[in-house]
């Protein structure tokens, strides 16, 4: 029972789970309890678990495993991502490898079956991988019953949910620019495109764009600019900078800003005349100060409105020579960079997309130029470039610019810009025909359903989601990819025909198809055709998947194929599903929404949004009532973690090292949990074993000790006795079982409200507790070196020995009544640490068992404390007052250490006074009442309790807080500083009073003034130590007096004495002699690693100078020691022990090992 292995035992407690199937007995238990929904967020298993996951599986168990234990039936299916880019990814660098080619030309190459073949044998290669770390983690979820996106089931609840939007009109096809990966040939989400940004360094060329001639100007502007052209005397350019050169062969026009100045520079250099703004000079020139030009004129913005230009290319001037190629005007222009003026793209910036469409020069029969396959390689629409991916033919253009004369300058420039989160390259802005579900409309109702749901912490509900779903546009739900989730969308050439299939009963239905149907996959069901009813001949299916975060959004009604496998489906009723009342809805909705979700920060842009839309547009509800949100764990040195970087320790390997209770709490036990960073540290988790689990099991373990010694001198096992609480009048007793009703009571409080991290810190200070504070003060007790001794046969009693059948003795009851008080706390303690800790709390529990009565255990599966329920408040053990007493004697306690631990003074070192000051009686009065505790522990030999602070020279001072001083105050707050030395006491007094004060004529409040005590500094006071806090001050008499050492010696061996003369039956006018030996200590410190002969050296010499210590202390304190021996001392060893012994007692007394008996002369 001594030391312990915690992952060695957590590997034992993991075996007894399996051959008890634990976690099924569990939910068999609760099969009949109300339901506790629990939605498990899908992860992708195209890697292996890192902290990330290993948090929120912490946060995933902790929480189903209290609903469980406290009445609720948790189902708890593990769930896997299985389509989209990362499954790709790895079939794509497959193929790269074998045939030379990724991407759209790999699947032409292969075909869809076999791409879709290769994608499916990849998609659980880490899944042993997982169920083993989640298994070790302690984790309780079912892996057997798990649910996966690319189970037929799942996909075509998917095609339901879809099909439900697109009957209420919120599924639309468009084009939208949107983030774009050539690497991956797919456009992303705008939240999937702000997850990655790296320094790159890019072009950035002014470009010159020639004003056309008057006579081939619009008729509108064509006065003006031969008003402006004659004034500056020739030819005049239009300048715009960008950093996408790649974008140039498809301008279509340019933008000025309608407000800001431009100016018509003529450069002398090169005798061109170009119009930018002003801040445009430092782009033009290296030093504008120094360059040569000349300002000839200046314009407003909406002068140039609709003036035409010279293209750059002429691949596009057939079609838009007529709209396009001329000035437009949008506020969206800045002049903070370039020239002000930009140049639009329209395929390829989402705000020329928008402008050009605003001005006509593109519309539905009218697309903007988009000259790139799906690579992002240029088309045969630009045959200069033709083959190059737009990145690569940058420096092409630049040199074709140049030899145009196009070119006014070019340099380079570095600058934040957003990479694919998946393939690393770098994202594009592009125009991709798309279908869109709409989201802003239905943004007010989503805010709605927000506020009826319950967030922790609370501002990541109310703050950033919040402003994300404010923000939210239409959802581009439409991937250009093959391992997907097909769209349920057939449709004409034409595209003016559109179905949308709910089912594959209703596919089979439209199309005819009599085979069937296994699987949803592009691959299974595009040669599936359904005849046009509009006379358009055949609709085929739509290339585009699913976003795979539609999927996800899906799982509340996918992961049970929703609604073909509930009660009372009817196939023929196309709305069947959507009654919340009736059909399958009425089942659904006995369990929805969800009770909690959990997940990361990262997720209020991905899962928690996409189950926030798809439950709007469903049912207009969220499908979650309570979401815990979790930050990021981040390296040691506060860098992401990166396996490339080695910046962090394998998990497995820290789990080996100190166990997975203690990685569950450590993170648990971090700001982490209040969805802030964590920077992860093994230190941490090695912390966490040394002062929560270490101390913990000792404290079973002392227990276990104490146990076993009662059995081996009474003959008799331990038993719990719940009702023995009742007539135990022990203070700490009373003290340890009401602050273990305070715990269960804050618990089941803060876990209601899903308040992790309250919740962690106050069950750690229970155990602190616990160890620290009940164990240390009734060892004594515990051990049963209070109990009462029969007489044995020669007449002597022994220690700890089973009491008379006439009746318990006192001391007998009071170490019963610790250890029933001790096992009650242990017992509650691990059914309440047991969902944050489940691998130790059961390990201890189990070892607890035996020694519960069966009043208890009758009926009950006791084979793990997991069966059990979450212990319940005792009403009748609350006691406040007891509570308050004793936390205000440990806050004397804490300061007295403290001031110790400043003058460098041993607990061991007895000094002579401890003043308490504190202006509340009530407080002094609580601390007298636990005076014996406060003396003992502190090692003192008096007690000073008293409001005087006068009496003792206590000063007050005041500090600035300075930054406070410095906001409300601003140039006053140095000269407010200066004078707060000058405050008297009775100016402190009154503000402390108060809470106000006038200081150069400024009024300061509590927040500004920090309020300080201490000593005037004499020879009176130095000795003297002070700690302070809050209203309490302790002054410390550090002065080390030599006699106080054996005056405590004395007083505790006369304390023993006393209490064998009680167990003798003495009465005050017997005569006793007092015998005694000095045994050799139990253990000697600094001696582990010595030989035996060398340790048997150590000890004799340990023993003998305790006996001159004994010795000195006899003969010194006589006067003392007579009091309970009034026929002297003796040594045993001296032979002058030949009198009867009546009674006799080993006990150690200030780290000194005693042998008492006392002789009946």
């Amino acid at each position: 029972m001594g030391s312990i292995n915690f992952p060695a035992e957590e590997e034992r407690m993991l075996n007894h789970w399996d051959d008890t199937n634990a976690f099924h007995q569990q939910l068999e238990l609760s099969k009949d309890d109300p339901p506790y929904v629990f939605y498990d967020g899908p992860p992708f298993a195209t890697g292996t678990p890192h902290y990330g996951h290993l948090l929120a599986s912490t946060i995933k168990d902790i929480i189903p495993r209290y609903w469980s234990m406290n009445g609720r039936y948790v189902e708890r299916r593990f769930g896997w991502d299985t389509h989209g880019v990362p499954i790709e990814q790895i079939v794509d660098k497959e193929l790269q490898e074998e045939l030379g080619v990724r991407g759209r030309a790999a699947v032409e190459k292969v075909g869809i079956k076999e791409y879709n073949r290769r994608c499916r044998e990849k998609v659980l290669t880490y899944a042993g991988e997982w169920r083993k770390v989640i298994g070790r983690l302690g984790r309780w979820i079912d892996f057997d019953r798990d649910y996966k996106t690319m189970d037929p089931s799942f996909m075509e609840t998917c095609w339901w949910v879809f099909a439900q939007l697109h009957k209420k009109g919120m599924v639309y096809h468009g084009a939208r620019v949107l983030p774009y990966s050539t690497a991956l040939n797919t456009p992303l989400s705008k939240s999937e495109a702000t997850e990655e940004y790296k320094d790159v360094q890019d072009p950035a060329v002014t470009v010159s764009f020639p004003v056309l001639p008057p006579d081939q100007q619009p008729e509108a502007v064509r006065q003006k600019v031969e008003e402006v052209l004659k004034t500056v005397g020739g030819n005049l350019d239009f300048v715009a900078w960008t950093t996408t050169p790649w974008t140039l062969p498809s301008n279509i026009a340019l933008c000025a800003h309608p407000d800001y100045e431009y100016l018509i520079v003529h450069d002398v250099e090169s005798d061109r005349r170009y119009l930018m703004v002003e801040a445009g000079l430092r782009v033009l020139y290296k030093d504008p100060k120094k360059a040569k030009y000349k300002i000839l004129s200046k314009l407003k913005g909406k002068d140039i409105a609709g003036w035409k230009y010279k293209p750059i290319f002429n691949y596009f001037v057939e079609s838009f020579k007529d709209v396009g190629y001329r000035v437009l005007l949008d506020t969206y222009v800045k002049d903070d960079e370039g020239v002000g003026i930009v140049h639009q793209a329209p395929a390829f910036g989402e705000d020329d997309y928008n402008i050009s469409w605003r001005e006509g020069i593109i519309d539905y029969d009218r697309s903007p130029p988009n000259p790139l396959n799906a690579g992002g390689e240029f088309t045969s629409e630009v045959p200069d470039f033709e083959g190059q991916h737009v990145k690569a033919a940058d420096k092409n253009i630049i040199k074709f610019l140049e030899g145009q004369g196009r070119m006014v300058r070019k340099s380079q420039i570095t600058h934040r810009y957003p990479h694919c989160p998946r393939s690393k390259t770098p994202l594009i802005q592009r125009a991709v025909p798309s279908w869109f579900i709409k989201v802003e409309s239905i943004v007010p109702e989503m805010l709605k359903n927000l506020e009826k749901t319950h967030w922790v912490p609370r501002q990541v509900g109310m703050g950033r989601f919040y402003q994300w779903i404010s923000a939210a546009k239409d959802w581009n739900v439409s991937r250009n990819r093959y391992w997907g989730t097909p769209l349920p969308l057939w449709v004409s050439d034409d595209m003016k025909e559109v179905v949308c299939v709910s089912s594959v009963a209703e596919l089979k239905q439209l199309s005819g198809y009599e085979g069937e149907i296994k699987d949803l996959h592009p691959d299974s069901v595009d040669q599936i055709t359904i005849p046009s009813k509009q006379g358009k001949g055949t609709l085929h299916r739509v290339p585009e998947v699913f976003d795979c975060w539609f999927e996800s959004g899906s799982m509340p009604y996918a992961s049970s194929h929703y609604p073909f496998s509930y009660p009372d489906y009817d196939s023929s009723q196309p709305d069947s599903g959507m009654s919340r009342t009736e059909g399958p809805g009425k089942a659904l909705f006995s369990k929805f929404p969800g009770d909690f979700i959990a997940e990361g920060l990262d997720q209020t842009r991905g899962w928690f949004y996409t189950l926030s839309v798809l439950g709007t547009h469903l049912f207009n509800t969220f499908p979650y009532q309570n979401c815990v949100v979790n930050g990021i764990v981040l390296a040691e040195d506060g860098k992401k973690m990166s396996k490339s970087l080695r910046n962090f320790p394998d998990p497995m390997l820290v789990i080996d090292r100190y166990g997975s209770d203690a990685l569950r709490l450590y993170l648990i036990d971090s700001p982490v949990v209040r969805g802030e960073p964590l920077r992860f540290s093994e230190m941490g988790v090695k912390q966490i074993v040394s002062g929560v689990l270490l101390p913990l099991w000792n404290s079973y373990n002392f227990f276990a000790q104490q146990a076993a010694l009662l059995k081996k001198n009474t003959g008799s096992d331990f038993v719990f006795d719940p009702e023995m609480q009742k007539s135990n009048e022990n203070v700490m007793d009373r003290w340890i079982l009401a602050a273990t009703q305070s715990l269960l009571q804050y618990v089941n409080q803060e876990m209601e409200g899903y308040r992790l991290y309250t919740v962690v810190p106050r069950l750690l200070k229970m155990v602190d507790d616990t160890t620290n504070w009940y164990i240390r003060f009734n060892r004594n007790r515990l051990k049963g070196q209070t109990a009462s001794a029969k007489p044995a046969t020669n007449g002597v009693q022994m220690n700890g020995a089973k009491p008379e059948a006439d009746g318990d003795s006192e001391e007998a009851v009071d170490t019963l009544h610790a250890l029933n008080t001790l096992y009650e706390v242990l017992y509650t303690l691990v059914r309440a640490l047991a969902p944050f800790i489940p691998f130790l709390s059961d390990n201890i529990f189990q070892r607890l068992a035996p020694h519960l009565p069966e009043s208890i255990t009758k009926g009950k599966d006791v084979r793990s404390v997991h069966f059990l329920r979450f212990p319940t408040v005792r009403q009748e053990l609350f006691d406040p007052v007891v509570e308050r007493r004793v936390s205000r004697m440990q806050k004397v306690i804490e300061l007295g250490r403290l001031a110790r631990e400043r003058r460098t003074l041993s607990l061991k070192t007895p000094l002579k006074t401890l003043i308490v000051l504190h202006q509340d009686q009530q407080f002094l009065e609580d601390v007298k009442t636990l005076e014996r505790y406060v003396t003992e522990e502190l090692n003192i030999r008096d007690l000073v309790l008293t409001t005087e602070e006068s009496k003792y020279g206590v000063e007050y001072s005041v500090q600035a807080d300075v930054k406070n001083l410095g906001m409300k105050f601003k140039k006053d707050a140095a000269s407010i500083k200066k004078a707060l030395p000058k405050l008297s006491s009775a100016d402190i007094h009154a503000f402390l009073d108060t809470g106000a004060i006038t200081v150069e004529g400024h009024q300061l409040s509590a927040e500004d003034l920090r309020v300080q005590r201490g000593l005037k500094q004499s020879p009176e006071t130095a000795d003297l130590e002070v700690a302070v806090e809050g209203e309490v001050m302790i002054l410390l008499d550090a002065f080390a007096y030599p006699e106080l050492a054996q005056e405590g010696l004395a007083r505790e061996v006369l304390n023993r004495v006393q209490r064998l003369r009680k167990r003798a039956d003495l009465v005050p006018t017997d005569d006793i002699k007092l015998a005694y030996s000095v045994l050799s200590p139990a253990t000697v410190d600094g001696a582990d690693g010595a030989g035996k002969g060398e340790k048997g050296a150590v000890s004799e010499a340990s023993r003998l100078e305790a006996e001159r210590l004994v010795e000195e202390m006899f003969v010194q304190q006589a006067g003392t020691i007579t009091k309970a021996a009034s026929l002297g001392v003796v040594k045993i060893e001296d032979g002058g022990a030949k009198e009867e012994a009546v009674a006799e007692e080993e006990a150690e007394v200030k780290d000194v090992r005693l042998l008492l008996r006392l002789l009946k002369v």
